[in-house]
């Protein structure tokens, strides 16, 4: 590793810390953390490698921000989620953080399985959906049955799942730049 993979690499376990442990605590991540590392991240790209440089960045953090963007406006995460994975994209360019987010997807499905396992809700789900799908045999008819209204959903801190998905892709994956 060089010294121009060196800064990268390190602001991106860094901010992937300090995300992870911000979201766990707090259940947000704040934009003292994803704005400045998205913007010194694309001033950084241009510093090394000028106007592609410039590119990489910037399409870095807009692919980052698109990916999670349509499950925060479905209300399935949060705003920080979407900008710390564009902050990551700052930092990794745009094929570095798709890599980064295909990893984040299989870590925060897992991290979703052990959540619901853990509290009960997995045995749950599959006990209502075995009745809808043995009416559906029988009847001919789909009645959909809603979880109970008092059941409450534990809480998913995706930040966790970008942090261990993004560090998956980049150590399986390979480089920053």
């Amino acid at each position: 590793m060089n010294f121009s993979e060196i800064i990268p690499s390190s602001i991106l376990a860094i901010v992937l810390l300090i995300g992870t442990a911000w979201d766990l605590r707090f259940h947000k991540i704040p934009n003292w953390l994803t704005f400045p590392v998205a913007g010194m991240a694309i001033i950084t790209h241009t510093w090394m490698k000028g106007f592609s440089g410039f590119l990489f960045g910037l399409e870095g953090v807009a692919v980052g921000i698109a990916i999670l963007l349509p499950g925060y406006l479905r209300g399935g995460m949060g705003a920080g989620d979407a900008k710390l994975l564009g902050a990551v994209g700052g930092l990794l360019g745009p094929k570095g953080v798709f890599t980064a987010f295909l990893f984040t997807a299989l870590v925060g499905g897992i991290y979703a399985l052990v959540l619901l396992v853990s509290h009960g809700y997995l045995k749950k789900a599959v006990l209502r959906y075995k009745i809808m799908l043995a009416t559906f045999i029988f009847t001919r008819n789909f009645i959909y049955i809603p979880p109970p209204g008092k059941e409450r959903k534990p809480l998913l801190c995706y930040g966790l799942a970008i942090a261990l998905g993004t560090l998956l892709s980049v150590t399986v994956g390979g480089r920053i730049l």
